[in-house]
């Protein structure tokens, strides 16, 4: 398995859930984390969690902000001198159904799950191929099987997915690795953050979520995954696996198993 010791590993979202466990177990490995998120307060919690947390460091950052990421990245290169993995993790969820979805809304869930990811990694390019590195999209679930209630968000992750193959297929040979993450229900505040139609966040926590897998766990898997060179990682119950094995084998199958699901 590949090691992570020495490795710069690039984490957005890295305040919370999936991102703060993801920066845990990489710096448990030895990894040197560069954690981003907008509050800075909580990215200093997380760095004072972590293993050797003097070797980390923390860098607030708007992810649809093009100067902000580019200050950014100026930051690691004099810093460490390099980078070897960026995790696309920053991400935004959705509870509203179409027709109750504005267009602002749809554009901002765009602009967070993808065209913000595009831009960080289209920025960060020219160092991690240097490194001959690796960009992980954390995708989803949803952007594979489509369901109620995250139509706009379904669709972004979906888009991140298929540009993530395109940039696999072009750099392939330039030694970029790229890989894709498939997430079902864990156990994080996505769903208080999640945009109901107006925009507004919807404030609670789902069921699904309360009860599914911690983001402990997932990481490690994740993370087990990726270093075994793996590029298309599904990680979920056993529900949204099944859902992703007949998304493939019947589509029809799957449309009536969503259209009978309670899914909030």
């Amino acid at each position: 398995m590949l090691t992570l010791t020495d490795k710069v590993i690039w984490i957005t979202g890295a305040s919370g859930g999936i991102g703060e466990a993801l920066a845990n177990q990489c710096a448990k490995q030895g990894a040197k984390v560069v954690l981003s998120a907008r509050r800075l307060s909580e990215l200093e919690r997380v760095q004072q969690s972590l293993p050797n947390s003097a070797n980390h460091l923390c860098l607030p950052l708007d992810i649809c902000n093009s100067a902000s990421v580019s200050a950014a990245l100026a930051a690691i290169k004099a810093t460490y001198g390099k980078l070897d993995w960026l995790i696309n993790n920053a991400g935004l969820s959705q509870r509203a159904l179409v027709q109750d979805t504005t267009m602002a809304t749809e554009r901002q869930l765009f602009e967070v799950d993808y065209f913000a990811p595009v831009n960080m990694t289209r920025e960060a390019l020219p160092m991690l191929l240097a490194s001959q590195g690796k960009v992980i999209f954390i995708s989803s679930v949803a952007g594979l099987v489509g369901t109620q209630y995250r139509s706009s968000y379904s669709a972004a992750k979906a888009a991140i997915h298929l540009w993530a193959n395109s940039l696999r297929a072009e750099l392939y040979d330039q030694g970029l690795s790229v890989a894709t993450v498939f997430p079902g229900f864990v156990n994080t505040n996505v769903s208080l953050n999640a945009l109901t139609g107006d925009g507004t966040p919807l404030g609670e926590m789902d069921s699904a979520q309360a009860n599914a897998m911690s983001a402990e766990d997932f990481a490690i898997r994740t993370l087990k995954a990726l270093q075994q060179g793996r590029s298309y990682i599904v990680v979920g119950g056993f529900k949204e696996r099944l859902a992703v094995w007949v998304s493939r084998l019947s589509p029809e199958w799957l449309y009536r198993m969503i259209r009978k699901s309670q899914v909030r």
